[in-house]
Protein backbone atom coordinates (compact mmCIF):
# COMPACT_ATOMS: atom_id res chain seq x y z
CA UNK A 1 0.00 0.00 0.00
CA UNK A 2 1.30 3.47 -0.92
CA UNK A 3 2.22 6.20 1.09
CA UNK A 4 -0.91 8.35 0.01
CA UNK A 5 -3.33 4.96 0.09
CA UNK A 6 -2.71 4.27 4.34
CA UNK A 7 -2.64 8.56 4.58
CA UNK A 8 -6.38 8.43 3.14
CA UNK A 9 -7.27 5.22 5.67
CA UNK A 10 -5.66 7.40 8.25
CA UNK A 11 -8.69 9.63 8.28
CA UNK A 12 -8.49 12.62 10.63
CA UNK A 13 -5.52 11.04 13.05
CA UNK A 14 -3.87 13.79 13.75
CA UNK A 15 -6.79 16.03 14.66
CA UNK A 16 -6.88 14.71 18.94
CA UNK A 17 -5.03 15.54 21.39
CA UNK A 18 -1.13 14.38 22.26
CA UNK A 19 2.11 14.01 20.51
CA UNK A 20 1.62 13.19 16.68
CA UNK A 21 3.61 9.89 17.24
CA UNK A 22 1.12 8.81 19.73
CA UNK A 23 -2.01 9.54 17.86
CA UNK A 24 -0.42 8.11 14.50
CA UNK A 25 0.68 4.41 16.36
CA UNK A 26 -3.07 4.22 18.14
CA UNK A 27 -5.00 4.58 14.55
CA UNK A 28 -2.52 2.25 12.54
CA UNK A 29 -3.02 0.11 15.49
CA UNK A 30 -7.06 0.58 15.17
CA UNK A 31 -6.55 -0.05 11.32
CA UNK A 32 -4.54 -3.40 11.71
CA UNK A 33 -7.09 -4.42 14.43
CA UNK A 34 -9.80 -4.14 12.28
CA UNK A 35 -8.51 -5.36 9.86
CA UNK A 36 -8.09 -2.80 7.37
CA UNK A 37 -4.24 -3.73 7.43
CA UNK A 38 -4.26 -7.33 6.96
CA UNK A 39 -1.58 -9.74 7.97
CA UNK A 40 1.79 -9.13 5.87
CA UNK A 41 0.16 -6.03 4.44
CA UNK A 42 3.87 -3.72 3.53
CA UNK A 43 3.26 -0.32 4.96
CA UNK A 44 5.69 2.82 3.52
CA UNK A 45 8.93 2.93 4.11
CA UNK A 46 9.28 6.01 7.18
CA UNK A 47 10.25 8.88 5.03
CA UNK A 48 7.86 8.19 2.06
CA UNK A 49 5.10 8.07 4.88
CA UNK A 50 6.41 11.26 6.62
CA UNK A 51 6.18 13.23 3.70
CA UNK A 52 2.78 11.92 2.32
CA UNK A 53 1.40 12.88 6.37
CA UNK A 54 3.64 16.48 6.44
CA UNK A 55 5.35 15.37 9.13
CA UNK A 56 9.02 14.47 10.43
CA UNK A 57 10.27 11.12 9.91
CA UNK A 58 11.04 11.09 13.71
CA UNK A 59 7.46 10.93 13.95
CA UNK A 60 6.98 8.02 11.87
CA UNK A 61 9.90 6.46 13.04
CA UNK A 62 8.61 6.28 17.06
CA UNK A 63 4.63 5.57 15.85
CA UNK A 64 6.24 2.45 14.10
CA UNK A 65 8.39 1.18 16.92
CA UNK A 66 5.47 1.73 19.64
CA UNK A 67 3.39 -0.88 17.08
CA UNK A 68 6.43 -3.25 16.90
CA UNK A 69 6.66 -2.80 20.56
CA UNK A 70 3.14 -4.06 20.60
CA UNK A 71 3.59 -6.88 18.33
CA UNK A 72 1.62 -5.70 15.77
CA UNK A 73 3.91 -4.66 13.04
CA UNK A 74 7.94 -6.15 11.66
CA UNK A 75 10.43 -4.25 10.73
CA UNK A 76 13.40 -6.74 8.72
CA UNK A 77 16.50 -4.42 7.78
CA UNK A 78 16.09 -5.06 3.99
CA UNK A 79 12.85 -5.88 4.04
CA UNK A 80 10.88 -2.99 5.43
CA UNK A 81 8.03 -2.75 7.58
CA UNK A 82 4.65 -5.07 7.14
CA UNK A 83 1.42 -5.60 9.68
CA UNK A 84 2.44 -8.87 11.56
CA UNK A 85 1.19 -12.42 10.88
CA UNK A 86 0.91 -14.71 8.13
CA UNK A 87 -0.24 -12.80 4.74
CA UNK A 88 -4.09 -13.17 4.09
CA UNK A 89 -6.64 -11.95 1.08
CA UNK A 90 -9.05 -9.43 2.15
CA UNK A 91 -11.69 -7.40 0.08
CA UNK A 92 -10.79 -3.87 0.43
CA UNK A 93 -12.85 -1.09 1.60
CA UNK A 94 -13.28 2.25 0.32
CA UNK A 95 -9.97 4.22 1.46
CA UNK A 96 -11.45 7.82 -0.54
CA UNK A 97 -10.97 10.75 2.69
CA UNK A 98 -14.66 12.28 1.75
CA UNK A 99 -16.81 8.83 3.13
CA UNK A 100 -13.82 7.92 6.07
CA UNK A 101 -15.09 11.58 7.14
CA UNK A 102 -18.44 11.00 7.49
CA UNK A 103 -17.28 7.51 9.65
CA UNK A 104 -15.44 9.75 12.14
CA UNK A 105 -17.01 11.22 15.24
CA UNK A 106 -18.20 14.96 15.63
CA UNK A 107 -14.53 16.37 16.92
CA UNK A 108 -14.32 20.26 16.48
CA UNK A 109 -13.17 19.82 12.66
CA UNK A 110 -14.83 22.19 10.09
CA UNK A 111 -15.64 19.67 7.17
CA UNK A 112 -14.60 21.95 3.86
CA UNK A 113 -14.59 18.17 2.10
CA UNK A 114 -18.28 16.90 2.35
CA UNK A 115 -20.52 19.38 0.44
CA UNK A 116 -24.05 19.20 0.75
CA UNK A 117 -26.79 21.29 2.50
CA UNK A 118 -26.17 20.91 6.37
CA UNK A 119 -29.88 20.84 7.41
CA UNK A 120 -33.24 20.42 5.91
CA UNK A 121 -35.57 23.24 4.47
CA UNK A 122 -38.81 24.03 6.18
CA UNK A 123 -40.18 22.70 2.76
CA UNK A 124 -39.42 19.42 3.52
CA UNK A 125 -40.85 19.11 6.88
CA UNK A 126 -43.95 20.48 5.10
CA UNK A 127 -43.91 18.08 2.59
CA UNK A 128 -43.88 15.57 5.29
CA UNK A 129 -46.88 17.00 6.48
CA UNK A 130 -48.72 17.20 3.42
CA UNK A 131 -47.94 13.38 3.02
CA UNK A 132 -49.83 12.10 6.18
CA UNK A 133 -53.05 11.43 5.42
CA UNK A 134 -51.91 9.40 2.04
CA UNK A 135 -49.74 7.69 4.43
CA UNK A 136 -52.19 6.60 6.91
CA UNK A 137 -54.46 5.62 4.20
CA UNK A 138 -52.49 3.15 2.62
CA UNK A 139 -53.89 -0.34 2.84
CA UNK A 140 -52.41 -3.73 0.74
CA UNK A 141 -49.91 -2.17 0.19
CA UNK A 142 -46.71 -4.02 2.10
CA UNK A 143 -44.66 -1.32 1.43
CA UNK A 144 -41.80 -3.40 -1.24
CA UNK A 145 -41.11 -0.85 -4.13
CA UNK A 146 -37.75 -2.13 -5.67
CA UNK A 147 -37.96 0.53 -8.55
CA UNK A 148 -39.48 2.83 -6.55
CA UNK A 149 -43.28 4.09 -5.08
CA UNK A 150 -45.37 4.60 -8.11
CA UNK A 151 -45.82 8.36 -7.39
CA UNK A 152 -42.24 9.26 -7.10
CA UNK A 153 -41.36 7.48 -10.57
CA UNK A 154 -44.10 9.71 -12.02
CA UNK A 155 -43.32 12.92 -10.17
CA UNK A 156 -39.50 12.26 -11.36
CA UNK A 157 -40.41 11.43 -14.83
CA UNK A 158 -43.23 14.60 -15.38
CA UNK A 159 -39.98 16.74 -14.34
CA UNK A 160 -37.97 15.18 -17.44
CA UNK A 161 -40.79 15.80 -19.87
CA UNK A 162 -41.71 19.25 -18.55
CA UNK A 163 -37.48 19.85 -19.77
CA UNK A 164 -38.52 18.61 -22.74
CA UNK A 165 -37.36 15.19 -22.47
CA UNK A 166 -40.43 12.96 -23.07
CA UNK A 167 -40.31 9.85 -20.13
CA UNK A 168 -42.23 7.14 -18.87
CA UNK A 169 -42.61 6.04 -14.94
CA UNK A 170 -40.48 2.88 -16.84
CA UNK A 171 -37.80 4.68 -17.70
CA UNK A 172 -37.27 5.72 -13.82
CA UNK A 173 -35.56 3.79 -10.94
CA UNK A 174 -35.51 5.18 -7.59
CA UNK A 175 -32.72 4.49 -4.92
CA UNK A 176 -31.40 5.11 -1.67
CA UNK A 177 -29.28 8.44 -3.04
CA UNK A 178 -26.99 9.27 -6.21
CA UNK A 179 -24.11 7.16 -5.08
CA UNK A 180 -26.54 4.03 -4.52
CA UNK A 181 -27.27 4.42 -8.81
CA UNK A 182 -23.75 4.80 -9.61
CA UNK A 183 -23.02 1.55 -7.65
CA UNK A 184 -25.90 -0.08 -9.17
CA UNK A 185 -25.11 1.42 -12.80
CA UNK A 186 -21.33 -0.24 -12.33
CA UNK A 187 -22.28 -3.64 -11.10
CA UNK A 188 -24.85 -3.50 -14.19
CA UNK A 189 -23.01 -3.25 -16.92
CA UNK A 190 -19.47 -3.51 -15.92
CA UNK A 191 -17.33 -6.85 -15.42
CA UNK A 192 -13.38 -7.22 -14.49
CA UNK A 193 -10.96 -5.26 -16.97
CA UNK A 194 -13.79 -3.33 -18.45
CA UNK A 195 -12.66 0.33 -19.54
CA UNK A 196 -14.40 3.27 -18.02
CA UNK A 197 -13.72 6.39 -19.54
CA UNK A 198 -13.75 9.23 -17.05
CA UNK A 199 -13.08 12.87 -16.71
CA UNK A 200 -9.78 14.08 -14.95
CA UNK A 201 -11.05 15.29 -12.15
CA UNK A 202 -14.15 13.92 -11.34
CA UNK A 203 -16.34 12.71 -8.80
CA UNK A 204 -14.97 10.59 -6.22
CA UNK A 205 -17.89 8.75 -5.18
CA UNK A 206 -17.69 7.47 -8.87
CA UNK A 207 -14.19 6.11 -9.19
CA UNK A 208 -15.00 4.02 -5.92
CA UNK A 209 -17.83 2.50 -8.00
CA UNK A 210 -15.94 1.77 -10.77
CA UNK A 211 -12.85 0.49 -8.85
CA UNK A 212 -15.00 -2.10 -6.78
CA UNK A 213 -16.07 -3.40 -10.10
CA UNK A 214 -12.37 -4.00 -10.96
CA UNK A 215 -12.78 -1.49 -13.94
CA UNK A 216 -9.46 -0.31 -15.93
CA UNK A 217 -10.32 4.17 -15.52
CA UNK A 218 -8.98 5.80 -18.60
CA UNK A 219 -8.89 9.21 -17.61
CA UNK A 220 -9.67 12.45 -20.46
CA UNK A 221 -9.78 16.19 -19.87
CA UNK A 222 -12.72 17.53 -18.51
CA UNK A 223 -16.03 17.44 -20.66
CA UNK A 224 -14.02 13.99 -22.17
CA UNK A 225 -11.99 15.96 -24.76
CA UNK A 226 -10.57 13.13 -27.01
CA UNK A 227 -13.23 10.26 -26.48
CA UNK A 228 -13.63 9.86 -30.34
CA UNK A 229 -9.41 9.12 -30.32
CA UNK A 230 -10.00 7.13 -26.92
CA UNK A 231 -12.93 5.11 -28.55
CA UNK A 232 -11.11 4.31 -31.60
CA UNK A 233 -7.81 3.10 -29.37
CA UNK A 234 -9.64 0.59 -26.93
CA UNK A 235 -12.97 -0.70 -26.57
CA UNK A 236 -14.47 1.28 -23.49
CA UNK A 237 -17.70 0.01 -22.00
CA UNK A 238 -18.85 3.07 -19.83
CA UNK A 239 -18.10 6.93 -20.33
CA UNK A 240 -18.73 9.15 -17.25
CA UNK A 241 -19.09 12.98 -17.54
CA UNK A 242 -20.56 15.24 -15.03
CA UNK A 243 -22.17 17.74 -17.81
CA UNK A 244 -23.32 20.87 -15.77
CA UNK A 245 -21.65 22.91 -12.72
CA UNK A 246 -19.25 20.03 -13.05
CA UNK A 247 -17.76 18.51 -9.40
CA UNK A 248 -15.58 19.54 -8.64
CA UNK A 249 -14.02 22.30 -10.84
CA UNK A 250 -17.59 23.79 -12.03
CA UNK A 251 -17.72 24.03 -15.72
CA UNK A 252 -20.49 23.43 -17.42
CA UNK A 253 -20.87 21.65 -21.16
CA UNK A 254 -21.63 23.11 -24.13
CA UNK A 255 -24.60 22.34 -26.13
CA UNK A 256 -22.64 21.39 -28.97
CA UNK A 257 -20.43 19.30 -26.41
CA UNK A 258 -23.07 17.69 -25.57
CA UNK A 259 -24.34 16.47 -28.75
CA UNK A 260 -21.35 15.45 -30.04
CA UNK A 261 -20.68 13.35 -26.79
CA UNK A 262 -23.74 11.76 -26.87
CA UNK A 263 -22.91 10.89 -30.99
CA UNK A 264 -20.11 9.13 -30.19
CA UNK A 265 -20.53 7.45 -27.72
CA UNK A 266 -23.45 6.08 -29.61
CA UNK A 267 -21.39 5.14 -32.72
CA UNK A 268 -18.83 3.45 -30.40
CA UNK A 269 -20.96 0.95 -28.70
CA UNK A 270 -20.63 3.16 -25.39
CA UNK A 271 -22.90 2.94 -22.21
CA UNK A 272 -22.70 7.09 -21.73
CA UNK A 273 -23.61 8.25 -18.12
CA UNK A 274 -24.58 11.83 -17.51
CA UNK A 275 -24.25 12.70 -13.58
CA UNK A 276 -27.05 15.43 -13.23
CA UNK A 277 -26.85 15.89 -9.56
CA UNK A 278 -25.65 19.88 -9.55
CA UNK A 279 -27.53 20.93 -12.77
CA UNK A 280 -30.27 22.33 -10.28
CA UNK A 281 -27.15 24.38 -8.61
CA UNK A 282 -26.61 27.59 -10.94
CA UNK A 283 -26.58 30.61 -9.55
CA UNK A 284 -29.08 33.37 -9.83
CA UNK A 285 -30.12 33.88 -13.19
CA UNK A 286 -27.81 30.58 -14.79
CA UNK A 287 -29.04 29.50 -17.88
CA UNK A 288 -27.96 26.01 -18.40
CA UNK A 289 -28.22 23.82 -21.51
CA UNK A 290 -30.38 20.86 -21.82
CA UNK A 291 -29.29 17.35 -20.08
CA UNK A 292 -27.53 15.16 -22.55
CA UNK A 293 -30.79 12.66 -22.54
CA UNK A 294 -32.27 15.57 -24.44
CA UNK A 295 -29.73 14.30 -27.35
CA UNK A 296 -30.01 10.79 -27.25
CA UNK A 297 -32.53 7.88 -25.21
CA UNK A 298 -29.67 5.73 -24.94
CA UNK A 299 -28.05 7.98 -22.23
CA UNK A 300 -28.26 6.92 -18.66
CA UNK A 301 -28.87 10.01 -16.37
CA UNK A 302 -28.47 9.98 -12.16
CA UNK A 303 -30.20 12.22 -10.30
CA UNK A 304 -30.78 13.26 -6.74
CA UNK A 305 -32.36 16.02 -4.27
CA UNK A 306 -29.25 15.58 -1.76
CA UNK A 307 -27.60 19.03 -3.07
CA UNK A 308 -30.84 20.78 -3.90
CA UNK A 309 -32.89 19.52 -0.20
CA UNK A 310 -30.52 17.80 1.67
CA UNK A 311 -28.35 14.57 2.17
CA UNK A 312 -30.81 13.50 4.85
CA UNK A 313 -33.09 12.60 1.83
CA UNK A 314 -32.31 9.65 0.88
CA UNK A 315 -33.60 10.02 -2.50
CA UNK A 316 -31.98 9.38 -6.06
CA UNK A 317 -32.91 8.09 -9.62
CA UNK A 318 -31.59 6.91 -12.92
CA UNK A 319 -33.46 7.93 -15.81
CA UNK A 320 -32.47 5.32 -18.36
CA UNK A 321 -34.34 3.18 -21.59
CA UNK A 322 -36.52 0.48 -20.02
CA UNK A 323 -34.50 -2.38 -20.32
CA UNK A 324 -31.63 -0.80 -17.91
CA UNK A 325 -34.59 -0.18 -15.68
CA UNK A 326 -35.06 -3.62 -15.32
CA UNK A 327 -31.49 -4.67 -15.25
CA UNK A 328 -31.22 -2.09 -12.86
CA UNK A 329 -34.24 -3.05 -10.01
CA UNK A 330 -33.12 -7.02 -10.27
CA UNK A 331 -29.84 -6.12 -8.89
CA UNK A 332 -31.35 -3.72 -6.23
CA UNK A 333 -34.03 -6.43 -5.06
CA UNK A 334 -31.33 -8.47 -4.34
CA UNK A 335 -29.69 -5.76 -1.58
CA UNK A 336 -32.88 -3.42 -1.15
CA UNK A 337 -36.83 -4.78 -1.01
CA UNK A 338 -37.59 -1.34 -1.19
CA UNK A 339 -36.64 2.65 -0.18
CA UNK A 340 -38.33 4.67 2.70
CA UNK A 341 -42.12 5.00 1.22
CA UNK A 342 -42.70 8.11 3.44
CA UNK A 343 -39.55 9.89 2.13
CA UNK A 344 -40.39 8.72 -1.45
CA UNK A 345 -43.80 10.37 -1.15
CA UNK A 346 -42.39 13.68 0.89
CA UNK A 347 -40.31 13.81 -2.35
CA UNK A 348 -42.95 13.26 -4.77
CA UNK A 349 -44.98 15.63 -2.97
CA UNK A 350 -41.74 18.39 -3.11
CA UNK A 351 -40.32 17.83 -6.82
CA UNK A 352 -43.38 20.07 -7.85
CA UNK A 353 -42.59 22.47 -5.82
CA UNK A 354 -38.68 22.96 -5.98
CA UNK A 355 -38.43 26.37 -7.62
CA UNK A 356 -38.66 29.11 -4.52
CA UNK A 357 -36.43 26.89 -2.66
CA UNK A 358 -33.96 26.33 -5.42
CA UNK A 359 -34.44 30.19 -6.02
CA UNK A 360 -33.73 30.89 -2.70
CA UNK A 361 -30.65 28.25 -1.79
CA UNK A 362 -29.03 29.42 -5.50
CA UNK A 363 -28.87 33.26 -3.78
CA UNK A 364 -27.26 32.28 -0.79
CA UNK A 365 -25.07 29.82 -2.55
CA UNK A 366 -23.70 32.45 -4.58
CA UNK A 367 -23.63 34.94 -1.24
CA UNK A 368 -21.25 32.05 0.38
CA UNK A 369 -19.18 31.28 -2.94
CA UNK A 370 -18.14 35.29 -2.87
CA UNK A 371 -17.51 35.30 1.13
CA UNK A 372 -15.75 32.17 0.76
CA UNK A 373 -13.25 33.84 -2.45
CA UNK A 374 -12.96 37.52 -0.49
CA UNK A 375 -11.61 34.97 2.86
CA UNK A 376 -9.28 33.58 0.53
CA UNK A 377 -8.39 36.75 -1.73
CA UNK A 378 -7.65 38.01 2.01
CA UNK A 379 -5.60 35.33 4.07
CA UNK A 380 -3.90 33.65 1.24
CA UNK A 381 -3.65 35.77 -1.70
CA UNK A 382 -1.39 33.39 -3.40
CA UNK A 383 -3.94 30.64 -3.88
CA UNK A 384 -5.27 30.29 -7.47
CA UNK A 385 -9.07 30.26 -6.78
CA UNK A 386 -11.36 30.94 -10.15
CA UNK A 387 -14.98 31.51 -9.98
CA UNK A 388 -17.67 29.40 -10.56
CA UNK A 389 -21.13 30.22 -11.89
CA UNK A 390 -22.99 27.39 -9.86
CA UNK A 391 -22.40 24.19 -8.40
CA UNK A 392 -20.62 24.09 -4.61
CA UNK A 393 -17.45 23.43 -4.55
CA UNK A 394 -13.93 25.55 -6.12
CA UNK A 395 -11.41 23.94 -7.69
CA UNK A 396 -8.20 25.93 -5.58
CA UNK A 397 -4.82 25.34 -7.10
CA UNK A 398 -1.90 25.74 -4.25
CA UNK A 399 1.46 27.66 -5.37
CA UNK A 400 3.76 24.90 -3.77
CA UNK A 401 3.49 21.31 -2.30
CA UNK A 402 1.06 19.05 -2.81
CA UNK A 403 -2.71 18.78 -1.75
CA UNK A 404 -2.47 15.79 -0.30
CA UNK A 405 0.71 16.47 2.20
CA UNK A 406 -1.29 20.11 2.74
CA UNK A 407 -4.52 18.56 3.77
CA UNK A 408 -2.52 16.59 6.40
CA UNK A 409 -1.35 19.86 7.65
CA UNK A 410 -4.77 21.49 7.78
CA UNK A 411 -5.97 18.65 10.08
CA UNK A 412 -3.89 19.51 12.53
CA UNK A 413 -5.45 23.07 12.42
CA UNK A 414 -8.45 21.65 12.50
CA UNK A 415 -10.26 21.47 9.27
CA UNK A 416 -10.57 18.90 6.58
CA UNK A 417 -10.21 19.63 2.60
CA UNK A 418 -10.00 17.35 0.30
CA UNK A 419 -6.86 16.64 -1.92
CA UNK A 420 -7.28 16.63 -5.35
CA UNK A 421 -5.15 13.72 -6.02
CA UNK A 422 -8.46 11.12 -5.05
CA UNK A 423 -10.58 13.52 -7.50
CA UNK A 424 -8.14 12.42 -10.60
CA UNK A 425 -7.80 9.12 -12.06
CA UNK A 426 -4.62 10.38 -13.70
CA UNK A 427 -2.71 11.52 -10.53
CA UNK A 428 -2.23 14.61 -12.02
CA UNK A 429 -4.16 16.80 -10.04
CA UNK A 430 -1.62 17.01 -6.95
CA UNK A 431 -1.33 20.66 -6.70
CA UNK A 432 -5.22 21.09 -6.14
CA UNK A 433 -7.54 20.84 -3.30
CA UNK A 434 -11.13 21.08 -2.84
CA UNK A 435 -13.33 23.14 -1.03
CA UNK A 436 -17.17 23.74 -0.83
CA UNK A 437 -18.79 27.41 0.31
CA UNK A 438 -22.00 25.90 1.93
CA UNK A 439 -20.73 26.77 5.45
CA UNK A 440 -22.18 29.47 6.82
CA UNK A 441 -20.13 32.97 6.53
CA UNK A 442 -18.62 32.67 9.79
CA UNK A 443 -17.70 28.84 9.43
CA UNK A 444 -16.08 29.61 6.43
CA UNK A 445 -13.91 32.31 7.69
CA UNK A 446 -13.06 30.32 10.56
CA UNK A 447 -12.31 27.64 8.37
CA UNK A 448 -9.90 30.37 6.07
CA UNK A 449 -8.25 31.54 9.32
CA UNK A 450 -7.32 27.70 10.06
CA UNK A 451 -5.83 27.24 6.52
CA UNK A 452 -3.79 30.11 6.67
CA UNK A 453 -2.24 29.18 9.88
CA UNK A 454 -1.88 26.21 8.60
CA UNK A 455 -0.42 27.17 5.35
CA UNK A 456 2.16 29.09 7.52
CA UNK A 457 3.32 26.23 9.53
CA UNK A 458 3.39 23.89 6.14
CA UNK A 459 6.54 22.97 4.72
CA UNK A 460 6.19 20.95 1.51
CA UNK A 461 7.70 17.23 1.20
CA UNK A 462 11.51 17.43 0.67
CA UNK A 463 10.72 14.99 -2.34
CA UNK A 464 7.46 14.83 -4.47
CA UNK A 465 4.66 12.31 -2.74
CA UNK A 466 4.09 9.94 -4.85
CA UNK A 467 0.85 9.78 -7.48
CA UNK A 468 -1.45 6.58 -6.62
CA UNK A 469 -0.88 3.52 -8.95
CA UNK A 470 -2.64 1.91 -11.48
CA UNK A 471 -5.07 4.29 -11.85
CA UNK A 472 -5.05 5.29 -15.64
CA UNK A 473 -3.99 3.32 -18.62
Amino acid sequence: MNPIEVGERLGRWSSGRGPLHVLLSARLRQLIDEGELPPGEPLPPDRALASALAVGRSTVVAAYELLRQDERIVRRQGSGTQVAGATRARRQTTGAPVFLHLLEPQDGVILLACAAPDRPPPELADAYARILPALAAISGDIGYHPTGHPVLRRAIADRYTQRGIHTDPDHILVTNGAQQALSLLARAFLTPGDRVLVEAPTYHGALEAFREQAAVLQALPIGLSGLKAAARQHRSALAYVISTFHNPTGSVLSPLTRRTLVEICVAAGITLIDDEVLSDLGFPGEQVPPPLAAFGDSVMSVGSLSKTVWAGLRIGWVRAPQFAIARLARLLAVHDLGGNIPAQLAAADLLPRLQPLAKRWAVEREARHDHLRAELARHLPGWDVPPVRGGQTLWVRVPRGDGTSFAQAALRHQVAVLPGNGLDASGHSAEYLRLHFLASPDELTEAVRRLAAAWRAYRPPAFPVPAPAALTV
